[in-house]
């Protein structure tokens, strides 16, 4: 079983281990959802076709990418993808059943299959290439199919294979896990885009040719986000719920994979809040977060983040300024440099931090 110590390497075409140094493929952060990964790997030395495991790197780097999507996504809510919340598995563990569950497990899907298609699209596999099934038929009025089509076909099979592995029990939140890796996956399917290329005399462009191209992957994780923020709850009786807490269990939900809601996000237990620590259930609170004030170039939604984040959770926002130096001044030298100045300028950031009034009392309250 891997430990976690510094970093993760690729130490074969089949084998994730502990390391440290030029070789670090996975961050300490996530090693406890790699070690897992790992694991589920070597496992397939034995029980697998032995030509999957020529993904691993890609599988690793896929959910890492899906990881940091989240962090990004999250960054000013009071649920912000903390690291203790990155296991894809429920086996011999109690995982919570909420929406932010249903969202680690969609974007991990997601970030696997799309890394996995990318590469075969690239060439970077010797058995996968584009998805050339269509090429040569009509598509619409005129356009045919042709170029170079992202096999996802191809990449949802490997993340399939890979992710839906962990998932050892058969319960309702394995179920509920199942259900969201998938709709993770077709997630990449639904925001993929047509890229045409014209044909004709003269460029007229009297017919054109299209293929299937993967959008960006923070498309695909706004995509995901708002798939969060409209999640279903399946309502279910609470003893059931707890009888299938083991990963032994073998109740099914059924209703939690009605065909309409295939691609929505599904969670089976309400959030709990997030702003008060609470080490039992593995929440920081909000207390010390930055937050963003009258910050240029950001959202209303992140302009909020102070309210979100402090005010309404019980905390006051404090300022604190800071000294940084940037460059600027910059000018072209001929040939062939660029000089710049060096500027100290004052910038605020802002915090979430508990008044003194709030600390003393609670203070007197612990003692």
């Amino acid at each position: 079983m891997l430990h976690c110590t510094q970093c993760l390497c690729l130490v074969s075409p089949f084998t994730l281990t502990p390391c440290q140094g030029p070789h670090c493929l996975i961050p300490i952060h996530l090693c406890l959802t790699f070690s897992l990964l790992a694991r589920s790997v070597n496992n397939f030395l034995i029980t697998g076709p032995k030509a999957y495991l020529t993904y691993t790197t890609s599988v690793a780097l896929g959910a890492q990418s899906g990881i940091e999507e989240c962090k990004f996504q999250f960054a000013w809510e009071r649920w912000n993808c903390p690291e203790n919340a990155l296991q894809l598995s429920t086996h011999n563990r109690l995982r919570s059943a909420t929406r932010e569950t249903s969202f680690i497990h969609a974007i991990s899907s997601a970030g696997v299959m799309y890394t996995i298609t990318k590469n075969c699209s690239m060439g970077d596999f010797e058995n996968c290439g584009c998805d050339g099934s269509k090429n040569g038929k009509t598509g619409g009025h005129g356009w045919i199919w042709g170029g170079c089509s992202d096999n996802v076909e191809f990449g949802e099979r490997i993340s399939k294979l890979f992710v839906d592995s962990l998932e050892k029990g058969k319960d309702a939140r394995a179920l509920m896990n199942l259900h969201n890796n998938r709709a993770g996956r077709l997630a990449v399917r639904a925001t993929m885009k047509r890229t045409c290329k014209c044909h004709g005399i003269s460029g007229s462009c009297s017919i054109q040719t299209c293929w299937l191209q993967l959008a960006d992957f923070r498309e695909m994780g706004d995509y995901l986000k708002a798939k969060y923020d409209q999640a279903l709850k399946i309502e279910m009786d609470k003893r059931q719920l707890r009888a299938g807490n083991s990963a032994e269990g073998h109740w099914v939900p059924a209703e939690a994979f009605l065909p309409s809601a295939e691609a929505e996000l599904i969670f089976l237990e309400e959030s709990p809040d997030y702003c008060t620590c609470n080490s039992s259930l593995g929440i920081y609170g909000t207390e010390g977060r930055e937050c963003l004030q009258n910050s240029h170039n950001t959202s209303r939604w992140e302009r909020r983040s102070c309210g979100r984040l402090c005010t309404e959770c019980g905390l006051q926002v404090e300022e604190r300024k800071t000294e940084v130096i940037s460059s600027c001044n910059c000018k072209f030298q001929w040939c062939c440099k660029v000089k710049c100045d060096q500027c100290r300028h004052v910038v605020s950031k802002y915090y979430c931090t508990r008044s003194s009034g709030s600390a003393q009392s609670l203070s007197e309250g612990s003692a």
